[in-house]
């Protein structure tokens, strides 16, 4: 970075800090909690709705899809926050001096997994997004979705790549850092919004948000566990009937004979 750059950070520090924490809660962090509920559908759906797991995942997937003007959503709501996110945090955790070496008390782990763990998301997500969105499969790693299959297209991801169940475990250490991410951003982002001045403030929000994290997180668990060990035969035959039965909804009578 150049000097100018540099100058740049430092003259408006403390804007940059309060843009970054809020694009890391709105809309980016509270984007988990709808993302890890649709995907732990596979699971709740079973158990929760007399759809089944399968058709409870399809009929979400096909809401978001369905959805008016998806791509401006994407790139308003997520993808331009993400990038602010990303690149004032490389920049930040680069720049910041942790004191874990010598120093090994509680906040300095969370300043170090914080870091780390960001950098891991913005790994995660950028091959996320261009799987999605490019195909790119990194050597097996990340496989395409279909929207059209996504029950069984995602367990096939996870069951049937040749690296076997190095996918599912990259997907649970990438997604559960994400979760830490988030929920320890929470705690410090009302430090920097001065919200929790006193410690025992800081005390009691810390407690609401390790609930914050513990709940993502079993819902990240539970999605990877759901489509790990999912049937994908059993899914297919689920996904072709639904959709026999979204064009049994527009055929004409006597042609459904």
């Amino acid at each position: 970075m150049t000097d100018s750059n540099a100058r740049f950070i430092d003259r408006h520090y403390f804007l940059l800090r309060r843009i970054h924490s809020f694009t890391g809660i709105f809309p980016i962090g509270v984007f988990l909690f709808p993302h890890l509920t649709t995907n732990s559908s596979i699971i709740w759906g079973e158990m929760l709705t007399d759809k089944g797991g399968v058709k409870t995942f399809q009929h979400e997937v096909d809401f978001i899809h369905n959805l008016p003007a998806l791509i401006l959503i994407e790139w308003g709501v997520l993808f331009i926050p993400i990038m602010i996110h990303a690149g004032l945090g490389i920049w930040f955790g680069m720049t910041g001096k942790s004191n874990l070496n010598r120093y090994a008390y509680q906040d300095n782990w969370r300043y170090s997994i914080q870091r780390w763990s960001g950098y891991l998301g913005v790994l995660f997500i950028f091959m996320h997004i261009t799987s999605l969105r490019f195909g790119w499969e990194y050597g097996g790693l990340m496989i395409p979705f279909d929207p059209d299959a996504a029950s069984s297209s995602t367990a096939a991801h996870f069951q049937e790549s040749p690296l076997g169940l190095l996918v599912p475990l990259f997907y649970l250490v990438a997604v559960l850092a994400l979760v830490f991410h988030f929920a320890n951003g929470l705690w410090t982002a009302a430090i920097t919004w001065g919200l929790t001045i006193s410690a025992a403030a800081q005390r009691r929000w810390g407690y609401v948000c390790a609930v914050i994290g513990v709940g993502l997180g079993a819902a990240a668990i539970t999605a990877i566990a759901g489509f790990t060990f999912l049937d994908i035969e059993e899914a297919r035959a689920i996904e072709s009937g639904m959709d026999r039965d979204q064009a049994a909804l527009v055929m004409p009578a006597e042609e459904q004979l």
